[in-house]
């Protein structure tokens, strides 16, 4: 029993040597670990020099004020891959594209694309959409309301937030999908944009009667004053 428990204390130490070794094995896993982790960092690597350059190029456009030119190449990007689908799915579906638009034609998804994009960026109804994105600051009449974009300058969510408080900007991904539409489903798409169109001739009118009461009102009272 003697001579085991001197093995067992002989061979001890060897334990003891490799549980020594082992911070040397647990530093060269490390050294592994470390280079494992230094290959997906070269594989970063370009990703993070594409980033470099981008914020350089920012600094150089717009040195003063934080410009959110990453989220405007994801818009441009996104809006690219949307046309790209609806071609794509007009040659699927064997849509011949017409060779020469008809004119009413644009003139009804021109007045479709002037109503839907302020719709969506103005509207009080469809202040949820942009909510996420916005803070309201005022009505400015005719159901419309006045926000500014929350997110931090320089942002995605920032380049997001313009988009979608921006008529204009909206106009041009409404004109598309409508222009998709007129091609995949013409005489779905004719009678949504006559709707469209038709809330848009209403909406001039109500500004014009609103125009035209205010006038009288107000040479009313001056016929009165004359008096």
């Amino acid at each position: 029993m003697t001579q085991a428990q001197e093995d067992q204390s002989a061979t001890r130490p060897q334990g003891g040597e490799a549980a020594g070794r082992s911070p040397g094995g647990g530093d060269a896993a490390s050294r592994a670990r470390e280079g494992g982790q230094s290959a997906p960092g070269g594989a970063r690597g370009p990703a993070s020099a594409v980033r470099r350059r981008l914020a350089a190029l920012r600094q150089a456009y717009a040195p003063h004020e934080a410009r959110p030119l990453g989220g405007y190449i994801a818009a441009m990007t996104t809006f690219a891959g949307a046309v790209g689908g609806l071609a794509a799915a007009a040659r699927l579906t064997g849509r011949p594209l017409p060779e020469r638009p008809e004119l009413a034609d644009v003139a009804l998804l021109g007045v479709a694309t002037h109503k839907l994009s302020r719709v969506l960026a103005k509207d009080a109804v469809t202040s949820p959409l942009r909510a996420p994105f916005t803070r309201y600051q005022e009505p400015q009449g005719s159901a419309e309301v006045g926000e500014e974009v929350r997110a931090p300058r320089g942002s995605r969510a920032h380049a997001l937030g313009e988009l979608l408080t921006c008529p204009f900007c909206l106009a041009m991904w409404v004109a598309a999908g409508l222009t998709g539409g007129l091609v995949l489903a013409p005489r779905l798409t004719r009678t949504v944009a006559a709707g469209l169109s038709a809330v848009a001739l209403s909406d001039f009118l109500q500004l014009a009667y609103a125009a035209a009461k205010r006038a009288a009102e107000g040479g009313g009272s001056d016929d009165a004053d004359e008096r």
